[in-house]
C-alpha cells in the first residue's frame, strides 16, 4: 500500500505543470552547472565567490530536479526545504548584488534576482513551491 501510495504521489509530482518544473529545473541545472564548471576551471582567481555560488545554484537545482523525478511525500518535503533555500539564496545574492555590486566582479546565477535568466532563478522557486504545496497528499 504504501509503494503505490509513493508511486501515486510521484506521478502527481510529475504531472502537469510539475513536468515543466522538471524541464525547467533540468535546463538551469545545466545552464548553471555548465557556466560555473568553464569559470572555475579557467578563471576562478576572478571571482571565486560569483562562481562557487553559480555551482551551489547547479547543485541545488540537480537536487530539486531529482526529488520532483523521484516523487514521493519525502521527496516532496525534501524539494520544498530546497526550493525555499533557493529563494532565500536567491533574494540574498540579487539583493547583495545589488547594494554591493563591487563584491560581484562577475556575475553569478541569481546576481540581479536572476537578470541574466529572464528572472527565472526567482520564478521558479516561487512556482515549485505553489506546485509542491497543491501536490501535498492528503
Amino acid at each position: 500500500m504504501v509503494a503505490t501510495e509513493e508511486k501515486r504521489t510521484g506521478q502527481r509530482l510529475i504531472a502537469g505543470p510539475g513536468i515543466l518544473l522538471v524541464w525547467l529545473y533540468g535546463v538551469m541545472v545545466v545552464g548553471a552547472v555548465s557556466r560555473s564548471v568553464y569559470q572555475i576551471a579557467t578563471e576562478f582567481d576572478r571571482a571565486p565567490l560569483a562562481y562557487a555560488l553559480s555551482a551551489l545554484a547547479g547543485v541545488v537545482y540537480g537536487f530539486i530536479t531529482y526529488t520532483l523525478v523521484r516523487g514521493g511525500e519525502t521527496a516532496r518535503k525534501a524539494a520544498q526545504v530546497c526550493c525555499a533555500a533557493e529563494l532565500v539564496g536567491v533574494l540574498t545574492v540579487g539583493t547583495w548584488t545589488l547594494l554591493e555590486p563591487s563584491a560581484f566582479p562577475d556575475a553569478t546565477v541569481w546576481s540581479d534576482y536572476g537578470m541574466g535568466y529572464l528572472f527565472i532563478p526567482v520564478l521558479l522557486p516561487l512556482s515549485a513551491l505553489y506546485w509542491l504545496r497543491r501536490a501535498r497528499t492528503a
